[in-house]
C-alpha cells in the first residue's frame, strides 16, 4: 500500500490480531477462557481473532471492561483496517464525480 507521496506504508493492523497476540497470549488466556471472560461464545471471539470478523463496539466495550482496554482505540484500530480494506478495493468501484445538472 502506498500513500499519496507513493510511499510504502503497512497496512494498519486487523484489532483481532492485536487482541490475539498482544492480550490473549500475553496472558497466556485460551480463546475458550477469554470468551467465558468476555460473556460471549467461542466461535463468535475466534471468529474475531482470527480476522473472519469486525470488532464490534459491543465487543471493544467487552475488552475495555475485561482487560482496561481503550474502546475507543480498538474502534479507530477498526475504523483504520476497514479503511486500509476498501482503499484496496478502490479501483473496483466505478462511481462518477457529482456533477450539478448532470441528473441520471
Amino acid at each position: 500500500m502506498t500513500d499519496a507521496l507513493g510511499i510504502r506504508v503497512k497496512s494498519p493492523a486487523h484489532p483481532g490480531d492485536f487482541l490475539k497476540h498482544e492480550v490473549l497470549e500475553e496472558l497466556a488466556l485460551s480463546v475458550t477462557d477469554a470468551a467465558r471472560v468476555l460473556g460471549v461464545t467461542r466461535p463468535a471471539l475466534s471468529a474475531l481473532l482470527n480476522e473472519r470478523a469486525s470488532l464490534s463496539p459491543e465487543m471493544a466495550l467487552r475488552f475495555e471492561k475485561a482487560f482496561g482496554l481503550s474502546m475507543d482505540t480498538l474502534m479507530r484500530m477498526q475504523n483504520s483496517f476497514d479503511i486500509a480494506q476498501a482503499r484496496k478495493r478502490e479501483n473496483d468501484i466505478n462511481v462518477a464525480p457529482y456533477r450539478s445538472g448532470s441528473h441520471p
